[in-house]
């Protein structure tokens, strides 16, 4: 009866911000789901209007709604320039949450939802035999871009070029921390993010030197689990709301000025979807600890706490390009894009080549890329295409999921570009003094 209640709660909360949309279009002309598609179904003004006749649908065609629905990148590009301002996205999560509710989990969803992700030790173990155990069934790729392919033709896979788990995740080199602040006065608590501990813990490596660095102490607290995003875009809530339980008791032990993390999704998540979706009783946590969060670009720029690193000669043959791509959870969702070119600045040895569109979208979108694999690709390749033509021999972004997606585009595309986020790339900086 209770789950009854909520999903009733939510549909009237759907019926008050789908009165917002006038249905002008404009979310056409920058969607990059129907750049490739050309259907009004694929884009918001298609969903939402799908959407206001939610309550009679769900029981006509739940599954054909489900579908339609789903098939979105959550990108915000619709949001970031509606001129009516409707939340999209926190449409789309209810209406997931709300057909999630009716239907179901799909059985390999419920497995990898709530059979792992839900429980951070199990997710943690199933991580490490993946990295244990994939080297027998892949093979390097592209060794610049550090990508592996199956070593047998696998339906699963598509033909995929994929960053494999690392060997070693960054919870077993550092588990925890608890470090008081240093001449910078701050002191951060420290989220790390499944794809940065699981297959990119040098980012989280260089952050905790950055942060040293500067002068900023760190709580780093063991065993935190998923930020929920793969949860809440599935509509789960029951995994999503399990993990925000176990995150925010984790993180109310610590006395820390910011939270900061390196993955832009985490960032939007934790900002944005942490509050909107929390139970009552978790609401005020949520909040706080969301208001408290930053991206560690933002961080360490705001706070003036980035050094302009040694000079190079502006007309030394040691000076790589590098061209940066703005995550859509942290351009389209938060608003930042110079501060990780501010970062990026403060190496001189990197010159910023900007690419023709670096705030469009790169394709993956989570869960879409897996499940729209073929609309995911043709989307990242007209990214890769671009990063190509710049002539960068580095690729930066704040985002991992980013870094996973345009990984396998340029390697599918047989280009030499590494993959790096900003972080990675100033910390660089550092290690040369």
């Amino acid at each position: 009866m209770a789950r009854l209640e909520e999903l009733t709660h939510l549909m009237r909360e759907l019926e008050d911000q789908l009165m917002i949309c006038m249905k002008c279009g404009m979310c056409q002309s920058v969607c990059p789901l129907f750049d490739q598609t050309g259907r009004e179904s694929d884009v918001a003004r298609g969903k939402l209007a799908l959407l206001e006749g939610l309550m009679q649908s769900m029981f006509d065609d739940p599954e054909g709604v489900y579908k339609r629905l789903n098939k979105c990148l959550l990108c915000g590009s619709c949001a970031a320039n509606c001129p009516s301002g409707v939340g999209v996205l926190e449409i789309f999560l209810k209406a997931r949450a709300i057909l999630t509710g009716y239907m179901g989990l799909p059985a390999a969803k419920r497995l990898a939802l709530r059979g792992i992700l839900a429980h951070p030790i199990l997710f943690d173990q199933v991580a490490e035999w993946g990295a244990k155990f994939g080297k027998v069934f892949s093979k390097p790729a592209n060794e610049i871009v550090g990508t592996s392919c199956a070593r047998v033709v696998s339906p699963l896979l598509q033909g995929r070029h994929f960053r494999t788990p690392a060997q070693t995740p960054f919870h077993r080199e550092i588990p925890h921390l608890d470090e008081p602040a240093g001449r910078s006065g701050l002191r951060v608590a420290l989220f790390t993010g499944c794809l940065i501990d699981k297959m990119f813990p040098g980012i989280a490596r260089d952050t905790v030197r950055v942060l040293r660095h500067c002068g900023v102490g760190i709580y780093l607290p063991e065993g935190q689990g998923c930020c929920g995003i793969p949860a809440a875009s599935s509509g789960d809530l029951t995994t999503f709301r399990k993990l925000l339980s176990h995150n925010i008791a984790l993180f109310e032990k610590g006395v820390f000025d910011h939270m900061v993390t390196a993955c832009g999704t985490c960032t939007s998540t934790i900002k944005e979807i942490w509050p909107m979706l929390a139970k009552d009783r978790a609401r005020p946590s949520a909040r706080k600890l969301a208001e408290s969060t930053m991206d560690i670009n933002a961080f360490l720029v705001r706070n003036n706490l980035i050094d302009a690193l040694p000079q190079a000669d502006a007309g030394s043959k040691d000076r790589k390009t590098v061209t940066y791509h703005d995550p859509c959870h942290l351009r389209k969702s938060l608003k930042i894009w110079t501060e990780p070119r501010t970062v990026l600045a403060a190496n001189s040895r990197y010159r910023l080549s900007e690419m023709a569109e670096p705030e469009w979208c790169c394709g993956m979108g989570g869960s879409f890329n897996l499940e729209h694999y073929d609309i995911s690709s043709d989307i990242g390749r007209r990214k890769a295409v671009q990063i190509r033509d710049t002539g960068a021999s580095v690729l930066a972004t704040g985002c991992p999921a980013c870094m996973v997606q345009i990984s396998d585009m340029l390697s599918q595309s047989d280009t030499h570009v590494s993959v790096r986020h900003p972080v990675e790339l100033y910390a660089e900086g550092l290690y040369a003094q």
